[in-house]
This record gives C-alpha cells, structure tokens and sequence, in this order.
C-alpha cells in the first residue's frame, strides 16, 4: 500500500466539500492495510446546513460520528446503491474506515456480506447478530464476547468515544486501529481473492464484461458472482459499472470545459454516449454535461 488514495472520485461536487469541511485521508496500522483503503476524517463547523452527496465505492464503511453536542454513535454501513446524501450543518466529526472492498468479511466471518447491502446497522446491533467478538489473544473456545465489543451498550459507546472524542488527529486513528485489531481478523484466502479481482477491475479498463473478468482468473462467470456476493457485498457486473461512472465523475470535476464526453464514452467501454449519459444520469441525478456545467 503505498498510502491513502489522494484522489476525489465518488465525491459529487467535491471542491464545494472540500471548502466546507475539513476531509483528510490517514493510512491505518500495517497489520489492518491488507483489508482496509484508508481512514477517512471528516471535520466540521458550519454557518449554514450543508448536504454533500457521494456516490459510494463498492465497500463496507465502519463510521464513528458526533453531530454538535449529541452522544457519539457508530454504525457499520454497507455498501450504498444508490447517491447516498449527508445533510451537514453546526459542528460535527467523523471518523470512518473504508474496507477495501472484499476487506470487510475477515471483520465479520459470520455472514456474506451482501447481507450488509443497502443497510446502516448500529454498531452493538451489527456485532450482536454476530455472536461474540474474540479479543487477538483469546482461543476459539472462550465463553462470552471480549475486546472491544463486548455485551451492552456502555462498552460500545466507551469505544466510540475514544474515537471521536480526543481532538489530536493521531490518537483517533489509534483508537481506531485499536478497534479493529480487537477484531482478530483472520486471513481468508477468499477474501484475497475478491480483494485482487476488484483491484483488477478499478485499474483495468479493458475488462468490461463479467464473463472476461472470470476468464482472466480462470473461474466461472457463476464461480466470480458467488465470490462477489460473499466478499464484496455487490455483483462483479455493479463493480465494472461503477468504477466507470467514478471515472466520468471525476473526469467532470478536473476539466470540465475539455472533456469529450463522446470520447470518454469509448474510453470507459461504452457502445455509445447515450449510454454513459444514461447510466451518469440515473446515478448521480442529473445529466453528465449539467454537472460539468455546475463544476466548471
């Protein structure tokens, strides 16, 4: 891992985000880089309520926040299928952990993780369902949950607190590795898996079709979209599709006035511009040339 991504993509209208909050990227403890993109810290103090908009990458995000003087809570998001919106105002604070997408599964063996898809669940509800938590030194066979998670409310939210709580960048992103290393991940050779085969598809244009995807790993179509739903939480063909709509987005934010959209159609492995226009439209709300308009 050569550090957190420095990139905007999924961001919509990310110059208007960035000029509001305060959003930085922190790399996690090198035990948890396997599974994880990055950190991501959001800070905030505003005038006026703000709504910013992401269209989401295909991972599990664990996000801890506090709005103004409200108790801090956490939840387990998986993965967001449609424009997710965030209304922003007052003083607030997250901190979130995006998984690399496959990552999440190692955190939580005890489901596949499409099962999160579509959900924001509380953080005890989400480790409830999922019997107890091991603490890293503690043998399969212990009785009762240990770590960070463990039985009622109060441990969770003393957790959570020592997240969100210090006001020193580096004691929250230790806090959090704390957490997660709590969480025993376990290697899973499926999830290394799943892992490899998104990182294929994000920096591989070429591959445009499921059934190319699978060949190239040597496995069935059918084998490719179990894996996925097990360890990614989304379908191989949902990945493909929003990898490019990313790519557009971004595209659209960084020079809007130059952009071809004709060309980047072909680019992105489209047949024709009609279809990126339809495929941008129904994800992020409005018509690819309206939002290069807005941006630029």
């Amino acid at each position: 891992m050569a550090g957190p991504r420095r990139d905007t993509r999924g961001i919509v209208e990310a110059r208007e985000l960035l000029a509001r909050v305060d959003f930085r990227r922190r790399e996690p403890a090198p035990e948890l880089r396997p599974y994880l993109e990055h950190y991501w810290l959001i800070d905030w103090d505003l005038t006026e309520p703000y709504a910013s908009h992401v269209v989401p990458h295909p991972s599990v995000n664990l996000v801890f926040q506090q709005y103004g003087d409200e108790e801090p809570w956490a939840e387990v998001a998986g993965i967001g299928q449609g424009l997710f919106t965030q209304k922003l105002e007052g003083r607030g604070r997250v901190c979130g952990v995006q998984f690399r997408p496959g990552g999440f599964r190692p955190f939580a063996p005890g489901r596949p993780v499409s099962d999160w898809t579509g959900r924001r669940v509380p953080l005890t509800q989400a480790y409830a369902d999922l019997g107890p938590v091991r603490g890293p030194d503690e043998p399969d066979g212990s009785e009762g949950p240990v770590g960070p998670v463990a039985a009622g409310t109060s441990h969770v939210a003393a957790e959570v607190r020592r997240v969100v709580g210090p006001d020193d960048e580096d004691a929250r992103v230790a806090a959090l590795d704390a957490f997660l290393l709590g969480l025993a991940p376990a290697p899973d050779p499926q999830a290394s898996q799943a892992m490899a085969l998104v990182d294929r598809v994000r920096a591989d244009r070429s591959i445009r079709r499921v059934a190319e995807l699978a060949a190239r790993e040597g496995v069935s179509t059918r084998s490719t979209q179990r894996l996925f739903s097990a360890y990614v939480g989304v379908g191989p063909k949902w990945v493909i599709l929003r990898y490019r709509i990313h790519e557009a987005l971004e595209r659209a934010e960084t020079d809007p006035a130059a952009l071809d959209w004709s060309a980047l159609a072909a680019e992105l492995g489209y047949s024709d511009q009609a279809h990126l226009v339809r495929d941008f439209t129904a994800t992020v709300g409005v018509p690819p040339t309206a939002y290069a308009r807005s941006a630029h």
